[in-house]
Protein backbone atom coordinates (compact mmCIF):
# COMPACT_ATOMS: atom_id res chain seq x y z
CA UNK A 1 0.00 0.00 0.00
CA UNK A 2 3.14 2.53 1.07
CA UNK A 3 3.82 2.37 -2.49
CA UNK A 4 0.40 3.78 -3.92
CA UNK A 5 1.21 6.62 -1.42
CA UNK A 6 2.42 10.00 -3.07
CA UNK A 7 4.30 13.11 -1.80
CA UNK A 8 1.34 15.79 -2.47
CA UNK A 9 0.03 19.07 -1.59
CA UNK A 10 -2.69 18.75 0.90
CA UNK A 11 -5.57 20.36 -1.85
CA UNK A 12 -4.36 17.86 -4.30
CA UNK A 13 -4.72 14.97 -1.67
CA UNK A 14 -8.38 16.85 -0.84
CA UNK A 15 -9.85 16.53 -4.60
CA UNK A 16 -8.11 12.72 -4.83
CA UNK A 17 -9.58 11.53 -1.54
CA UNK A 18 -13.18 13.22 -3.10
CA UNK A 19 -12.70 11.78 -6.16
CA UNK A 20 -12.04 8.59 -5.54
CA UNK A 21 -13.74 8.85 -2.08
CA UNK A 22 -11.68 6.16 -0.61
CA UNK A 23 -11.57 6.15 3.29
CA UNK A 24 -10.08 3.66 6.25
CA UNK A 25 -12.53 3.56 8.91
CA UNK A 26 -11.44 3.12 12.27
CA UNK A 27 -13.06 3.03 16.08
CA UNK A 28 -12.16 5.45 18.53
CA UNK A 29 -14.57 5.57 21.65
CA UNK A 30 -17.48 3.78 20.48
CA UNK A 31 -17.81 6.21 17.38
CA UNK A 32 -16.59 5.56 13.54
CA UNK A 33 -13.97 7.80 12.21
CA UNK A 34 -12.19 7.91 8.83
CA UNK A 35 -8.92 8.97 7.24
CA UNK A 36 -8.76 9.03 2.99
CA UNK A 37 -6.82 6.34 2.23
CA UNK A 38 -4.44 8.41 0.14
CA UNK A 39 -3.00 9.56 3.88
CA UNK A 40 -2.80 6.54 4.77
CA UNK A 41 0.94 4.08 4.31
CA UNK A 42 -0.03 0.59 6.68
CA UNK A 43 -1.55 -0.74 9.71
CA UNK A 44 0.29 -2.61 12.50
CA UNK A 45 -0.18 -4.11 15.03
CA UNK A 46 0.30 -2.04 18.21
CA UNK A 47 3.40 -2.85 20.18
CA UNK A 48 7.03 -1.69 20.73
CA UNK A 49 6.62 2.01 21.97
CA UNK A 50 9.54 3.50 23.56
CA UNK A 51 8.06 6.52 25.94
CA UNK A 52 10.34 9.72 25.57
CA UNK A 53 9.97 12.24 28.59
CA UNK A 54 8.77 15.39 28.21
CA UNK A 55 6.41 14.79 25.37
CA UNK A 56 2.99 15.94 25.39
CA UNK A 57 0.17 13.74 27.09
CA UNK A 58 -1.48 12.88 23.31
CA UNK A 59 2.21 11.53 22.15
CA UNK A 60 1.89 7.99 23.61
CA UNK A 61 6.06 7.22 22.16
CA UNK A 62 7.99 6.29 18.89
CA UNK A 63 8.48 3.04 17.79
CA UNK A 64 11.07 1.77 14.95
CA UNK A 65 9.28 0.92 11.65
CA UNK A 66 12.13 -0.47 9.65
CA UNK A 67 15.36 1.44 10.80
CA UNK A 68 12.75 4.71 10.82
CA UNK A 69 11.54 6.59 14.04
CA UNK A 70 8.19 6.99 14.03
CA UNK A 71 6.34 9.67 16.59
CA UNK A 72 3.15 7.53 17.51
CA UNK A 73 0.16 9.98 18.49
CA UNK A 74 -2.96 9.02 20.48
CA UNK A 75 -5.79 10.08 18.74
CA UNK A 76 -8.39 9.77 21.49
CA UNK A 77 -5.78 11.89 24.22
CA UNK A 78 -5.30 14.60 21.03
CA UNK A 79 -9.24 14.88 21.07
CA UNK A 80 -8.87 15.71 24.65
CA UNK A 81 -10.43 12.31 25.67
CA UNK A 82 -9.21 9.58 28.15
CA UNK A 83 -6.08 7.97 26.56
CA UNK A 84 -7.01 4.90 24.33
CA UNK A 85 -6.91 1.86 26.66
CA UNK A 86 -4.94 -1.12 24.54
CA UNK A 87 -6.65 -4.33 23.70
CA UNK A 88 -6.09 -6.87 21.25
CA UNK A 89 -7.59 -4.86 18.54
CA UNK A 90 -5.68 -1.97 19.19
CA UNK A 91 -3.79 -0.76 15.91
CA UNK A 92 -1.02 2.22 14.68
CA UNK A 93 -2.45 3.33 11.60
CA UNK A 94 0.80 4.83 9.81
CA UNK A 95 -0.08 7.67 7.82
CA UNK A 96 2.03 10.58 6.40
CA UNK A 97 0.91 14.08 6.85
CA UNK A 98 2.05 17.27 5.22
CA UNK A 99 2.75 20.09 6.87
CA UNK A 100 3.67 23.44 4.66
CA UNK A 101 6.76 21.70 3.07
CA UNK A 102 7.71 19.44 5.21
CA UNK A 103 6.29 15.96 5.52
CA UNK A 104 6.08 13.40 8.41
CA UNK A 105 4.90 9.87 9.12
CA UNK A 106 3.56 9.41 12.04
CA UNK A 107 1.64 6.70 13.54
CA UNK A 108 -2.11 6.97 15.00
CA UNK A 109 -3.07 5.30 17.91
CA UNK A 110 -7.34 3.59 17.15
CA UNK A 111 -9.03 1.19 18.74
CA UNK A 112 -9.77 -0.96 15.84
CA UNK A 113 -9.68 -0.58 12.24
CA UNK A 114 -12.96 -1.47 10.26
CA UNK A 115 -12.65 -1.30 6.33
CA UNK A 116 -11.64 0.79 3.50
CA UNK A 117 -15.08 2.17 2.06
CA UNK A 118 -15.97 4.16 -0.65
CA UNK A 119 -18.24 7.41 0.17
CA UNK A 120 -18.97 9.61 -3.04
CA UNK A 121 -18.68 13.22 -3.04
CA UNK A 122 -22.71 13.12 -2.74
CA UNK A 123 -22.65 11.65 0.72
CA UNK A 124 -20.14 13.77 2.15
CA UNK A 125 -22.03 17.00 4.37
CA UNK A 126 -19.89 19.83 5.77
CA UNK A 127 -18.36 19.77 9.30
CA UNK A 128 -20.71 20.77 11.96
CA UNK A 129 -20.03 24.50 12.87
CA UNK A 130 -20.97 23.41 17.21
CA UNK A 131 -21.74 20.06 18.57
CA UNK A 132 -19.07 18.24 17.69
CA UNK A 133 -17.32 16.08 20.42
CA UNK A 134 -13.89 17.01 18.74
CA UNK A 135 -12.32 20.28 17.86
CA UNK A 136 -14.28 21.20 14.27
CA UNK A 137 -11.26 22.01 12.63
CA UNK A 138 -10.18 18.73 12.86
CA UNK A 139 -12.97 17.56 10.62
CA UNK A 140 -12.63 17.41 7.02
CA UNK A 141 -16.77 16.68 6.91
CA UNK A 142 -18.98 14.29 7.41
CA UNK A 143 -20.10 10.79 5.37
CA UNK A 144 -23.15 9.30 5.14
CA UNK A 145 -22.78 5.39 5.11
CA UNK A 146 -26.05 3.48 5.25
CA UNK A 147 -27.96 5.34 7.23
CA UNK A 148 -25.21 6.59 9.92
CA UNK A 149 -22.38 9.52 9.63
CA UNK A 150 -18.71 8.92 9.48
CA UNK A 151 -16.43 11.53 10.99
CA UNK A 152 -14.45 12.69 8.06
CA UNK A 153 -11.17 13.53 9.78
CA UNK A 154 -8.27 16.33 8.47
CA UNK A 155 -5.43 14.28 9.55
CA UNK A 156 -2.81 17.17 8.51
CA UNK A 157 -4.54 19.23 10.52
CA UNK A 158 -5.22 16.96 13.63
CA UNK A 159 -0.84 15.92 13.42
CA UNK A 160 -0.25 19.74 12.61
CA UNK A 161 3.52 19.95 13.82
CA UNK A 162 3.34 23.55 14.57
CA UNK A 163 0.43 23.00 17.38
CA UNK A 164 2.47 19.91 18.71
CA UNK A 165 6.13 21.73 18.81
CA UNK A 166 4.22 24.18 20.88
CA UNK A 167 2.48 21.52 22.86
CA UNK A 168 5.91 20.18 23.38
CA UNK A 169 7.53 23.30 24.28
CA UNK A 170 4.42 23.57 26.77
CA UNK A 171 5.58 20.58 28.51
CA UNK A 172 9.66 20.92 28.92
CA UNK A 173 8.95 24.63 29.57
CA UNK A 174 5.93 25.06 32.10
CA UNK A 175 5.10 28.42 33.48
CA UNK A 176 7.17 29.62 36.14
CA UNK A 177 4.89 29.21 39.82
CA UNK A 178 4.10 32.83 41.45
Amino acid sequence: MSALVEARPKALQLQADAENGQYLTFMLGGEIFAIGILAVKEIIEYGGLTEVPMMPECIRGVINLRGAVVPVLDLASRFGKAATAVTKRTCIVIVEVVNGDAQMVVGVVVDAVNAVLEIPASEIEPPPSFGAKIRTDFIEGMGKVNGKFVILLDIDRIISLDELGALAEAVSDPPAAA
